[in-house]
């Protein structure tokens, strides 16, 4: 299937960081500071937001792969935007490149990787598996 994915889509998303987004509140730190895993969030959904608009209906992206730097603190209050480009499509392989910047620094930059997937097919699997156990 024609996806009409292509290179230099991108997306860019911003927040404000919020007391539950901290390593502490996340238990992947103990300082009141945005997360890791509250950036790995944000580069995900700002990745997902420069393709899965322009799939067919029925069809999704899941994340599989991150490669990501955190380059600087960011203190709660403070505004985080995070960009994706598309740089690589192989059939339903996607790789982004990611950058995520709070007011003062660039914050995080590395690749995403995103797969495309038929949602029906996904979940009936996922269902299957869960129902093996």
């Amino acid at each position: 299937m024609n996806f009409n994915l292509k290179t230099g889509m991108n997306a860019k998303m911003e927040i404000i960081v919020k007391e539950s987004e901290t390593a502490a509140s996340y238990g992947s730190g103990g300082v009141n500071v945005y997360a890791t895993p509250a950036m790995i969030g944000l580069i995900e959904n700002t990745s997902l937001n420069a393709v899965d608009p322009f799939l067919p209906e029925g069809y999704a992206t899941v994340g599989t792969h991150l490669d990501v730097k955190h380059l600087a603190a960011t203190p709660v209050g403070m505004r985080v935007s995070a960009r994706a480009e598309l740089i690589e499509i192989d059939r339903k392989k996607l790789v982004f490149k990611v950058e995520a910047f709070d007011e003062k620094d660039k914050i995080g930059e590395g690749t995403h990787s995103r797969f495309i997937i038929e949602k029906k097919k996904f979940i009936k699997m996922t269902e299957e598996k869960a129902s093996s156990k």
